[in-house]
This record gives C-alpha cells, sequence and structure tokens, in this order.
C-alpha cells in the first residue's frame, strides 16, 4: 500500500478556495429532488460522497445533469429503486434515502454499502420510522446495513428518537415527514451535532417547508407538504477549512480562505474559535478567513465538541503542539463514525510518542517535546488521514500516512492545497 509524507518546508503562505460543503450538497441534491420543476445547485462538491447521493437521487426517478461545478435537478415523487441502492461509504446517503424511499407509493428498497457503512449503527431511526408506520429492518438483524425499506407511503404521526447517536437521523425524519398523511412530531433525547439539524431545516425552508421546533427536542411537520423547486448556490465547508487553519497552527505562516459564507449555519465554523484560543490569529473578512501563526507552541485547553465531531481530528493534530494538555469532551458519537474516530486517533497518535487518555467521550492529550516517526493508518477515514497528515507536519522529516484514496469522500484536492501553500507532499 503506498504511503504519503507531508514536511513542513517553512511557513505556509497562500490563498487556498476552500471546496463546497459536502453537507450542503447531499442536502440540496436530495431536496431538489422531490421538488415539482428544475432546481440549478451552484459550487456542488462532487465526491465520492455527493455522488453516491446522487446516484441514489437519480434511481428514485430525478433526473440530475452535470456541467461544471453545476447541477440541474429535476424533481419527481420517489419511486422504488430497480436495483440495490449502494451507498458507497456515505453514511449520509444511507440514512436520508432510508426514510425518503418509505413515501415511494408501492414497492421495495434495498440499501447497502462498503465495510464501513455495513458496521454504522441505523436501529433507532428504523425503530422511529416504525413509530411512523414505515416497515424498514436490517437484512442481518444487527441494525446496521442492508436495509430494506417497504415502500406505500409514510403514515405520519408521532415518533421518539435518541439523539445522541447521529443527527443524521433526525436530518433524516425532518426531510421525510412534510410527504407523510398525517402531521408528525419528532421528540428528540439528548440531541448532538445540533448545527446539522439546523442546516437541515434551514435548506428544508428554503425549498418551502414547514417545520415548526422546540429547540432541539420537538420538530412539528406537517403533512402533505411538496418540496417547491429553487435554485441554491452551495458554501464554502467550513469542515474542508479546518485541516488549513489547523495546518497553518502547526507550520507556521499566513494563509486566506476564501469563499467561506458565515450566513447559513455550519457547526466546524466553531473551529475559528478554538484556533483563536489556541493562539493562531484569525481575522474574518466578507467572504474570507486569513490564518496567521509564528509556527510556535500553541495553547492548551478543554474543547466540548458535542455540536462538532468532525472538528476532533483537527483539534487533535493541533494538540501535537501544545504547550498544556488539550483536552477534548462531549464527543462519544465520533465513535460511531467512518471509524471509532477516539480509538483510531488515540491509537495512532501513541505511535508517535504522544501520551494520550483515552476516554469514552474524548480524550486527553498531553504535550510532547520530542515526536517519532511511524507509520500511520487512516483506516479509509478521509478525516483521519487529513488529520495524520498535519500529524506528519510535525514530526521532523516527516512520517508516512496510509490511506490517501479516502480523500475523495470530502476533499479531493487536500494534498494538492497543502503543497500549494508550501508544503512537501511525497509520495512512495
Amino acid at each position: 500500500m503506498s504511503s504519503i509524507t507531508v514536511r513542513a518546508a517553512g511557513p505556509l503562505v497562500g490563498k487556498v478556495r476552500v471546496p463546497p460543503s459536502k453537507s450542503y450538497t447531499h442536502r440540496a441534491v436530495l431536496m431538489a429532488s422531490l421538488a415539482e420543476g428544475e432546481s440549478t445547485i451552484s459550487n456542488a462538491l462532487f465526491s465520492r460522497d455527493t455522488r453516491a447521493t446522487m446516484a441514489a437521487c437519480r434511481a428514485m426517478g430525478a433526473r440530475i445533469d452535470e456541467s461544471g461545478s453545476t447541477v440541474r435537478v429535476g424533481g419527481a415523487v420517489p419511486a422504488a429503486p430497480e436495483d440495490v441502492v449502494s451507498v458507497e461509504n456515505s453514511g449520509t446517503t444511507l440514512r436520508f434515502m432510508t426514510s425518503v424511499l418509505a413515501a415511494a407509493p408501492r414497492g421495495s428498497a434495498v440499501l447497502t454499502g462498503d465495510a464501513s457503512i455495513r458496521r454504522r449503527p441505523m436501529q433507532p431511526l428504523l425503530d422511529a420510522l416504525g413509530e411512523l408506520g414505515v416497515e424498514a429492518w436490517s437484512t442481518r438483524g444487527n441494525g446496521c446495513a442492508p436495509i430494506v425499506v417497504r415502500a406505500g407511503g409514510i403514515r405520519g404521526g408521532r415518533a421518539t428518537i435518541r439523539g445522541d447517536v447521529s443527527s443524521q437521523f433526525v436530518s433524516s425524519l425532518l426531510i421525510a415527514a412534510p410527504m407523510a398523511m398525517q402531521d408528525s412530531s419528532i421528540v428528540v433525547a439528548d440531541a448532538v451535532s445540533r448545527p446539522y439539524i439546523d442546516a437541515t431545516i434551514a435548506l428544508a425552508r428554503r425549498y418551502g417547508m414547514r417545520i415548526e421546533r422546540d429547540g432541539y427536542s420537538v420538530f412539528r411537520v406537517g403533512a402533505g407538504q411538496r418540496y417547491a423547486h429553487g435554485d441554491f448556490a452551495v458554501p464554502a465547508d467550513f469542515s474542508s477549512a479546518s485541516f488549513i487553519v489547523a495546518a497553518v497552527g502547526l507550520a507556521g505562516g499566513s494563509v486566506v480562505l476564501e469563499g467561506l459564507n458565515p450566513e447559513l449555519p455550519q457547526g466546524d465554523a466553531a473551529v475559528l474559535g478554538i484556533a483563536s484560543a489556541m493562539g493562531v490569529k484569525v481575522s474574518q473578512g466578507r467572504d474570507t478567513v486569513t490564518v496567521e501563526s509564528d509556527g510556535g507552541r500553541l495553547r492548551g485547553g478543554t474543547f466540548d465538541l458535542g455540536d462538532t465531531p468532525d472538528l476532533l481530528p483537527v483539534v487533535a493534530a493541533m494538540a501535537l503542539r501544545s504547550d498544556s494538555p488539550v483536552e477534548v469532551v462531549g464527543t462519544a458519537h465520533a465513535r460511531f463514525k467512518e471509524t471509532d474516530r477516539i480509538a483510531i486517533l488515540s491509537g495512532e497518535l501513541t505511535k508517535l510518542g504522544v501520551k494520550i487518555d483515552e476516554r469514552r467521550d474524548g480524550m486527553k492529550i498531553f504535550p510532547v517535546d520530542e515526536i517519532r516517526p511511524a507509520v500511520l493508518d487512516a483506516h479509509d477515514d478521509h478525516r483521519m488521514f487529513m488529520a495524520f497528515a498535519l500529524a506528519s507536519m510535525v514530526v521532523p522529516g516527516g512520517t508516512p500516512v496510509l490511506g490517501a484514496d479516502s480523500l475523495d469522500v470530502s476533499y479531493p484536492a487536500f494534498l494538492e492545497d497543502i503543497a500549494a501553500l508550501g508544503a512537501r507532499v511525497e509520495r512512495s
């Protein structure tokens, strides 16, 4: 298996056009696919995950045409796909489509994906759909894909769901509930990753949906709604930008991140406050963020990432240059991502000689004076690979990182962007 070594040849300097948001691309393509008429989605992200959603939407009857960074979508009433739907590595696609395909008037759908997808929990969503009159089950009886969904419509009513595993369960129900035959109430316990729920509601309203809420505990959705077509420009992705922010914090330099728009909810915009708290200078413009650092020691601290679990790998990488312990709390749900990110980060970074106290819902990373090289395995997780590429920049001479192929899930040009800023990227 080939590896990548990233070396910090000096301060990082330049500009990066931040890639489009994966989360908003998923949501916009799906909602446009459910709408009457044609919608245009500009600045869409084309990655392995978002292409899985596009393929699933085509399978249920939507027309999707690609031209450059633009997607034109002709919506349709959901139909049961003629074949098994493979979501590849996309948990978002699996969870959203499981609810949406229940709205097809007849037939059944089967959804599955790669080995990682077939380990990711689905039972809370299946149980909640059952309360709304949907028959959906795990073929292996373990609460994971492959999933069978029996079409025939969503009855509606009241459903309860735990929110501490994934906000995608809640978003899935909110996207599908407007198509139910009766009004729906979704009661959520212990919601995590709340900004992703905000993003779902914000975009649904742009497509004409009426959703009422009591905080993050009760959501009310009127029955018989139909998505309205509309055009949408996908904002740049703070999740992807967070790794560039961290790279500057670790290597030093001055980098301008272009295209970032704070108007739409994105939880991972919190990286700007975290980086600032750790000693990185952050300046925000109209649609840009400038990040500056002298490359010296960063400050430690305690960070609650309950609403932003995708920042766990970013903060863990930045902790490698901290002058005091970095403690991450509130991220038990990070164990249910593409990998158990708490366990993988703890295990792999320990290879570098870093002392880590792994906990159920996070970790405590202690300062280290000397980091030794070791082969780091991203376990086919895109965010693990980017975090370990940043760790390589801290190791004198760099260190090999496995798993670069996973980058096409969210940030295909990550290595090219880092290299353009001055880092040395070597393949072996």
